[in-house]
This record gives C-alpha cells, sequence and structure tokens, in this order.
C-alpha cells in the first residue's frame, strides 16, 4: 500500500501540470465551497444513518467523516479515460477531491477527541497527530509555530523552486540529450516533494500537485508528462491490487447482505447530498448526476482514517472492518457504475 500511494502521487502531479494557475484561481469557489459543503453534509448525513444503526453519537460522526472522503486515484483516472475532466462535472469533482484531501489532516486532530475512553496511548496519539498523518516518525515534535512557520517554508520553497530554479535545471539537462536524465530528475521531483511533505505532516498528493501547478507553465512540462505517465499507471495499478486485497473476504461470506446493504446506503446517501450540491451550484442536470456518481464511493483516505480511529479507540476493531470492506467495495464498483452511464 506505501508503494501504490505514490501512485496516487503522480496522478495528482499529472493533474497539477495541466492546470493554468489562472484556471485554479477560478475554482477558488467550487473548492471552498462545493467542497466544504460536500464535507459537512456528507458527514452529517452518514452520522445520522449510523445512529439509526446503534452507534454512539462519537462513533457515528467518526463514521461519517471518514465516509465523506471519496476516492481521488479512481476518480480522476476513470475521468481522464473518458475525457471529462474539463466537463463542469469534471472540474466540480476535481475540486471536492481536493478540499478532501486538505480536510484529511483537521480529521485526523479531531478523531482522538472523539476516543469513548481515555487513555495515555490516547493523549499521546492526539500529540502526535500530525506525524501519523504523515506517518514518519520523529523523536520531537515542534511548537505549533514552528510547525506553522516549517509548512509555509516548504509549501512557499516548493512554489519558488518551481517557478524560478526548475526551468534552468530541466534546460541543463535537455542539453546532455539523454532521456534517462531527463526521467531520474522527473522522478526525484515527484518523490522529493512527496517525502518533503509528509516530513512536515501535509499530504504527500498535495504537495505534488501544489508542484505541477507550478509547473504548468514551464515549456518542459510535456516531457514531465511522458517521463512519469508509465510509473504512474504501473502504480495505480498495483493500489488498485492493493484496493482488492484489503476487502476481508471472509466477512464479504459471512455477512453478504448487512455489507451490499451498507454499500449501497453510502451510494445512496452520498449521491444525494452530491447531486443536490450540484443544483444548489447550477450545475445542469446531466452534469449534476454526472458530478453525483462520481464521487458516490468511499476513498483510500478511509484505509488510514479507519485504522488511526482504531488505535486512538474511537472505533472498535469490528466495526472498522466491516467499514473497511465496504468502502473498498464500493471503490471496487464505481468503474462499473460509469460503464453504465
Amino acid at each position: 500500500m506505501h508503494f501504490a500511494e505514490f501512485g496516487v502521487v503522480m496522478l495528482l502531479f499529472l493533474v497539477g501540470l495541466e492546470l493554468q494557475p489562472s484556471l485554479l484561481w477560478r475554482l477558488r469557489v467550487p473548492i471552498l465551497g462545493l467542497g466544504g459543503l460536500q464535507v459537512v453534509g456528507t458527514s452529517l448525513v452518514v452520522s445520522a444513518i449510523a445512529i439509526a444503526f446503534g452507534l454512539s453519537w462519537q462513533m457515528a460522526l467518526a463514521v461519517g467523516m471518514i465516509l465523506a472522503m471519496s476516492s481521488t486515484a479512481i476518480v480522476l483516472q476513470t475521468l481522464k479515460e473518458k475525457g471529462l475532466t474539463r466537463t463542469e462535472a469534471g472540474q466540480s469533482a476535481f475540486s471536492v477531491l481536493l478540499f478532501q484531501g486538505i480536510a484529511v489532516i483537521p480529521i485526523l486532530a479531531f478523531l482522538p477527541l472523539l476516543a469513548i475512553k481515555s487513555s495515555p496511548s490516547v493523549s499521546l496519539l492526539a500529540s502526535q497527530v500530525m506525524l501519523v498523518a504523515a506517518e514518519q516518525p520523529t523523536d520531537s515534535a515542534l511548537p505549533p509555530w514552528q510547525q506553522a512557520l516549517l509548512v509555509m517554508g516548504v509549501v512557499g520553497g516548493i512554489i519558488v523552486g518551481g517557478r524560478f530554479l526548475m526551468r534552468p535545471v530541466f534546460r541543463l539537462i535537455a542539453a546532455t540529450r539523454l532521456r534517462e536524465m531527463f526521467t531520474a530528475m522527473a522522478l526525484l521531483l515527484v518523490i522529493g516533494i512527496a517525502l518533503a511533505m509528509q516530513q512536515v505532516g501535509l499530504s504527500p498528493a498535495l504537495g505534488t500537485f501544489v508542484a505541477g501547478v507550478v509547473l504548468a507553465d514551464n515549456e518542459y512540462r510535456h516531457e514531465l508528462e511522458s517521463d512519469i505517465e508509465p510509473f504512474k499507471g504501473l502504480l495505480l495499478g498495483l493500489f488498485f491490487i492493493s484496493v482488492g486485497a484489503s476487502i476481508n473476504f471472509n466477512l464479504l461470506v459471512q455477512q453478504p447482505l448487512l455489507i451490499l446493504g451498507l454499500v449501497i446506503a453510502l451510494a445512496i446517501a452520498k449521491f444525494g447530498v452530491l447531486f443536490a450540491l450540484g443544483r444548489f451550484f447550477r450545475l445542469e442536470m446531466s452534469q449534476s448526476l454526472l458530478f453525483a456518481f462520481a464521487l458516490a464511493q468511499g476513498g483510500e483516505f478511509a484505509f488510514v482514517l479507519f485504522s488511526f480511529a482504531t488505535q486512538a479507540q474511537v472505533l472498535s476493531p469490528a466495526i472498522a472492518a466491516l467499514l473497511v470492506a465496504v468502502v473498498a467495495l464500493s471503490m471496487a464498483l464505481t468503474p462499473l457504475i460509469y460503464d453504465r452511464q
């Protein structure tokens, strides 16, 4: 799964390369408005359903926030394959996915507060939540203001370096006429940014997306796309295999009707919220339907969040295992829904 996550990282880097900064600025309202309302609305609806199933409000709220996430890898890849990225529905779906990637960090910070039982391990996890989010251990945690300065410094360095430093570097590499050098530099750029973002507690995919946007005006972006594309395809394929492998088939055999019912309930709940938001933001009927179908599944962030919620004693292992199977199955069925469109 750790290797497979680089497929999502490279996918967002390539998406960023295709977005001009001016286009991203025009999407600021959908990112904050549409993305924020989707996360809040879906969390509340799913939480209400979870309470109806007998969960406590703490567990229900945790489940609602986690299931509000959608699959960045599946949605963006499918939209790209079908040529729907530039449509209103495609851009709206991208805006929501980008906001979800940002929202994972505060969700990780909030989950330990919902712990049903207080324990030293919960306090430890709460104090180190940003480190867990980065999946990178360290010996000492920085004060919040130093952490904020470090984050701003790394993001600023990515923007400044991508804008002013990478162009002469790529020119120098192009002068060597060695394709392998360009490929190595492209991989070094993506992996280096991903690791740097992990070190400061932010999403690696978000960092590489920012780098892609910064490099969108670079004259060598087409070479970058062609060099990264094979690795992205290979790692995304590994990601989809890991999603299928995460399904507990014993649980699926023991409780098929329950899991199938939860998958359907999740899809209907998310579809209803997404369709209502699409109409509220004045998308056409066909675009609202496409937008709602595109994001009506669980996401890869759910695997990390469910694991963290279990460690923080917010969810029991049995409930987490059940919901992981629901999320994985909903993701596996998403391409079939697209084919029916």
